[in-house]
């Protein structure tokens, strides 16, 4: 079985977003492992307002501490987990994931949600998770929203 000694999250907010934390704590605690979480908030709608992304990424962060508090804490407390941290990021969604989160931190597992896009956005745009699995250099674990129910005590 592989080893994992350092784990990237991708948050998205979305129902899976609990389902991934659980999960990179699960396998983070079993395998001694640090984790880093990653938000990107999505840029393109933004672009052309001239916004401030530092202060919007600084209050993205803060949101995340506050709604994944309880799991953060446990999860600093756990002898088996060395370190948590959580980057937050303004871009192009899958871009920025790849390129300013996951390819400096050197992971060896990525996790991320399915968000269960329509035919229709999903032949014009693609997902993160599928372009996370083509294009990530180690293992990538989806977690889907199903996950939360078979696993409530994780």
């Amino acid at each position: 079985m592989a080893r994992y000694n350092k784990i990237f999250a991708a948050l998205d907010g979305a129902l899976t977003q609990e389902a991934v934390v659980r999960r990179a704590f699960s396998i983070a605690h079993d395998n001694n492992a640090e984790v880093l979480f990653g938000h990107v908030i999505d840029s393109v709608p933004y672009e052309a307002n001239g916004i401030d992304f530092a202060a919007l990424t600084e209050d993205g962060l803060q949101r995340i501490e506050e709604v994944l508090a309880p799991y953060l804490a446990r999860a600093r407390a756990d002898e088996c987990i060395p370190s948590v941290d959580i980057q937050v990021r303004a871009g192009r969604i899958a871009e920025t994931l790849l390129e300013a989160l996951i390819e400096p931190y050197n992971p060896d597992l990525v996790i991320c949600g399915v968000r269960g896009l329509s035919n229709i956005k999903y032949a014009f745009v693609g997902s993160v998770s599928t372009q996370l699995i083509r294009n990530a250099k180690c293992d990538v674990l989806v977690v889907r929203p199903e996950t939360l129910e078979e696993h409530p005590q994780d």
